[in-house]
């Protein structure tokens, strides 16, 4: 996952202003103590910062990839 797609997640999922703040004031343990933010500077991946999230602020699965609108057609060109 890239930076770019973690953020349209969080957009997504918390709405523009929301998302920001989740990911600047959103302590989460499974992140070592640390924000979102903290842990994205820190190099850990997005992917892995994008769970941990989910998980503390009770995302459901079905909405762990985004919106229905927005997923990708995984079954390739054309079809």
């Amino acid at each position: 996952m890239r930076h770019s797609e973690f953020w349209q997640l969080m957009e997504d999922e918390f709405g523009a202003g929301y998302a920001r703040s989740v990911a600047r004031d959103q302590v989460v343990a499974a992140l070592g103590g640390r924000t979102a933010d903290e842990a994205l500077a820190a190099h850990v991946p997005p992917r892995q910062v994008w769970f941990a999230l989910c998980d503390v602020m009770d995302v459901p699965s079905e909405r762990r990839w985004g919106r229905a609108d927005r997923k990708p057609d995984r079954r390739g060109p054309g079809r």
